[in-house]
């Protein structure tokens, strides 16, 4: 199967991870031949908070970051949006511009899917209206979740979290090091605090043997050690 045939929806296996699987052969095809694959570079914006989308993309390649811009002004990370994930569905089904803000955090590739297509399949298949009302509830359990750990949560088993996430859904490269390199900025953004408390937080990981690191790169050493700590063991 070439490259063009491996990018068509109905044969592509990125669907297999969230709710496009339950569309139907012709329902991919119609997509597929109205989709815009896009390739977005390193810290390129994907869409911005407030603007009305007007349609949804599918993460072929890649990481971006979503955030939100509180009223201080600080652009607080509230996800991570790796490879399989549809973002910018919840604002199309509602009809409302976009809540959050998405950066690529690595180069991406991301097919965007028209609105027409992605609600044609909305008003004719149930099976994929189940599969979004379940992802999009699943989506409001880990909200909920982030606003536990916020409030419960200490920083370090926050970040303990945070590396475990990154290294289970963006994977890690041949030398072990997670395959996603975040700044130290990012990396606090994404656990709730400040930068020079993250940094001092990895220092002590480090110290302690659960990780090691190479400049911005990341290995986790001690993975049951980081799971006790941010299950509170």
């Amino acid at each position: 199967m070439n490259s063009h045939q491996e990018s068509r929806c109905e044969n592509c296996i990125i669907r297999e991870l969230n709710a496009l699987k339950t569309l139907k052969k012709q329902e991919l095809m119609a997509i597929s031949n109205s989709k815009e694959t896009r390739t977005i570079k390193k810290g390129d914006p994907i869409f911005k908070e407030g603007e009305k989308l007007n349609g949804v993309f599918c993460v072929r390649d890649g990481v971006s970051k979503l955030s939100k811009l509180s009223e201080n002004g600080k652009d607080q990370i509230v996800k991570i949006a790796a490879k399989g994930e549809v973002m910018g569905q919840r604002s199309l089904i509602a009809e409302e511009a976009a809540n959050l803000s998405a950066v690529a955090l690595n180069d991406m590739q991301l097919c965007f899917i028209p609105k027409e297509n992605f609600t044609e399949s909305l008003s004719k298949n149930p099976e994929f209206i189940q599969a979004l009302l379940k992802n999009m509830a699943r989506e409001l359990k880990l909200a909920d979740d982030v606003i536990v750990n916020m409030a419960q949560k200490t920083v370090n088993q926050r970040l303990a979290g945070i590396l475990l996430y990154l290294e289970k859904h963006c994977g890690t490269d041949a030398e072990g090091y997670l395959s996603l390199i975040l700044s130290r900025n990012d990396i606090a953004d994404v656990v709730g605090t400040a930068t020079e408390l993250c940094i001092r937080s990895l220092a002590k990981f480090k110290k302690d043997g659960l990780i090691e690191t190479k400049g911005k790169r990341i290995k986790i050493n001690d993975r049951n050690a980081l799971n006790q700590l941010w299950e509170g063991v």
